[in-house]
């Protein structure tokens, strides 16, 4: 998929339709099991509000099932990570109540930092000026983004070189932990640049305490808007 993009491919995307979400839903349904759905950040695409209105209509046709969705304000990993959180606490025994209301309060602590090599994917996903895209490039400088409380895309910096911006996201990191904190765990994401996702991790482990790192890359449809070069450090911080 990214030697696609390297070649000059431009893929797309499209949201979930309500319709493909209810014939996902009903069978599970029909079965008699409650549902809690975790959904792709309604601050980057409409399929939570899809799914909303797949929801309402499903709990009129099942009124005796428990049906939840919930806006992540995530994507690819950070997601993912909410997802596996879900799941530790269900087998844990909570219920699905509690378990929605668990999710709603976590998903303000979970951060994403990342920076994108390649800043056209970011204007062709309009999340960046064409000027912007076009200097940024003569002057290799390399953004530094986050997804904000309201599950948003936002630059919070910028530097001059990959690398750099590579340490950057470490130091954003320690502005978001507590002093001396033992994390329990990090994610690494990246756009197929594996070793520069083990350079991240060898410079993350020389500056923050933590029990563990994974390292996973980040699928096509995130990497469709930021390209082959992404880099993500995912972790639960203190705040956004």
């Amino acid at each position: 998929f990214y030697n696609e993009m390297r070649a000059g491919k431009m893929p797309t995307t499209a949201q979930l339709n309500p319709a493909l979400f209810m014939d996902m839903l009903r069978p599970i349904l029909e079965k008699g099991q409650d549902v809690l759905h975790i959904s792709f950040s309604s601050g980057l695409s409409g399929t939570y509000n899809n799914t909303c209105v797949a929801v309402n209509e499903l709990k009129e046709e099942f009124p005796e099932r428990k049906i939840y969705t919930i806006d992540s304000r995530a994507a690819s990993v950070g997601q993912g990570l909410l997802v596996e959180l879900a799941v530790q606490k269900k087998n844990e025994g909570m219920g699905i109540d509690e378990l929605a209301q668990y999710l709603t309060e976590i998903r303000d602590k979970i951060v994403h930092l990342f920076t994108v090599d390649d800043l056209d994917h970011l204007y062709r996903g309009g999340r960046l000026s064409k000027a912007a895209a076009v200097v940024g490039g003569v002057l290799n400088i390399k953004p530094i983004l986050h997804v904000d409380v309201d599950g948003k895309l936002k630059p919070i910096g910028k530097v001059r070189g990959r690398k750099k911006a590579l340490v950057e996201l470490i130091k954003l990191m320690e502005e978001r932990i507590e002093p001396g904190q033992e994390v329990d765990r990090v994610i690494i994401a990246h756009g197929d640049c594996m070793d520069e996702a083990k350079f991240l991790e060898k410079k993350l482990r020389e500056k923050i305490k933590v029990k563990k790192v994974d390292i996973e890359c980040v699928g096509s449809v995130i990497g469709t808007h930021s390209g082959p070069g992404t880099m993500a450090l995912i972790f639960i911080g203190t705040h956004k």
